[in-house]
């Protein structure tokens, strides 16, 4: 009798533990229904309530980086760049998918000219001073239409001025968004990893219709990161 008395103490304990351990579990999983909906609470009210001291930030610490509304960029090396139309030279990273998409284009009736692509901070540095005083413009307003030396996408290799063969009077015009070229490039140019660099909403450059930049590569993606948290603010 003392050897089964004995072993029936063993299995009482043991399913007491089971019990608390179950009762544990209970516990936590009702605590955190109870807490979730809570924690979701208060995060959104405090995001809501810092979000714009955050956005204030952020845009005051780019916002010191700009000149004239322009982000400052590097040169690339000319060692990077490939020759992709006489006397165009473009970031090799881009090279085949800007090639690609010229093809695609002729295929469907568009034909893509290239207008401009890498500048030399010096070529940039001659366009904007001659430039703004040949046209009797203060730098403010040159700014709106060209960026100044060191701060211009062409300097990185990854931007490009595509014009219509078809309508070449409206290169670097407004009104070449009326082409067939630039209604192809809005509807297939995210294809081919490139994007509108200057749009209507832009809030410091003019639009410009012609200028597109590449965001296929990880450098790509690094170089213009903060352009791009820019505008996803706005």
């Amino acid at each position: 009798m003392e050897k089964d008395n004995s072993s029936q103490n063993i299995i009482d304990i043991q399913e007491a533990q089971r019990e608390y351990f179950k009762s544990n579990k209970v516990y936590i999983i009702r605590s955190l229904i109870f807490i979730s909906p809570l924690f979701i609470l208060f995060t959104s009210i405090f995001w809501f309530r810092y979000k714009n001291v955050f956005i204030f930030k952020f845009l005051k610490a780019t916002t010191d980086e700009k000149v004239l509304g322009h982000l400052p960029y590097v040169q690339i090396s000319r060692d990077s760049l490939l020759e992709i139309q006489p006397n165009i030279l473009v970031h090799k990273d881009m090279y085949e998918s800007l090639l690609k998409m010229k093809v695609d284009a002729e295929k469907e009736g568009i034909y893509l000219v290239f207008l401009s692509g890498y500048r030399s901070i010096k070529l940039q540095e001659e366009i904007f001073y001659s430039l703004k005083a040949a046209r009797n413009q203060y730098a403010l307003e040159r700014a709106k239409v060209s960026a100044p030396p060191g701060y211009s996408e062409h300097s990185t290799g990854f931007a490009i001025d595509i014009g219509d063969a078809s309508n070449r009077d409206t290169d670097f015009e407004v009104v070449f968004e009326n082409t067939k070229a630039f209604k192809w490039l809005k509807r297939n140019a995210a294809k081919y990893h490139f994007r509108l660099s200057f749009d209507k909403n832009h809030n410091s450059v003019d639009y410009e219709p012609w200028h597109w930049r590449y965001e296929g590569s990880i450098e790509a993606l690094r170089i213009f990161e903060k352009a791009n948290r820019e505008k996803s603010i706005f």
